[in-house]
């Protein structure tokens, strides 16, 4: 957050999932405190904020995806009554190749290493739910980066505002001192 010199670099106005909003800085010389306002507060904020929002951003990144889908369509394909061969994984890069005789029954994995049992019906239900639930969550997360995209867009705009009217600032400083200084000489000349 910014110091009492400034404002506050992010907005009390969030997303719906809590994702601060950051403001866009329309008049620079007046946010940094005038013409003798010190830019190096400011830019800290600044990129202090977006550190924190390119954090949020990892946060927000979809998570390895489900395969809901996959266990839906291997459920309706359980409807024949021929054995099913199938692949399942055993680990990350490991899987394995079996064929199943026809059962009423399924296992599913629960998470936290626990697996139940369920009747296919019970389980069709179970992985719909579950799979409303993974689009609803990616959708969010989809919204998240997208607004956490437009917020950094508007702090390094902000940034790059705050450094070229310090640019600015100073090469006028400078050109008023070189006329002050020229103009000190040819008086000093005539006299």
């Amino acid at each position: 957050m910014a110091s009492g010199k400034f404002q506050a670099v992010v907005s009390e106005e969030k997303n719906p999932r809590g994702i601060p909003k950051a403001p866009f800085i329309a008049d620079v010389e007046e946010y940094v405190g005038g013409l003798d306002g010190d830019i190096e507060g400011p830019l800290k904020a600044f990129q202090d904020a977006m550190a924190l929002i390119g954090r949020r951003r990892e946060r927000a990144r979809p998570r390895k995806a489900t395969d809901l889908d996959d266990d839906l369509d291997d459920e309706a394909d359980d409807a024949s009554s021929k054995p099913i061969r199938t692949t399942f994984e055993l680990n990350e890069t490991l899987y394995a190749e079996a064929e199943l005789a026809e059962t009423d029954t399924v296992y599913l994995w629960l998470g936290a290493n626990v697996m139940l049992s369920y009747k296919i019906p019970e389980a069709i239900a179970l992985l719909k739910s579950k799979l409303e639930a993974a689009e609803t969550s990616l959708q969010n997360t989809i919204e998240d980066l997208e607004f956490i995209r437009e917020q950094l867009t508007i702090m390094e705009v902000n940034t790059a505002r705050v450094y070229n009217w310090d640019v600015k600032r100073r090469r006028e400083r400078r050109e008023k001192e070189a006329l002050e200084g020229s103009s000190g000489t040819i008086q000093g000349d005539s006299g």
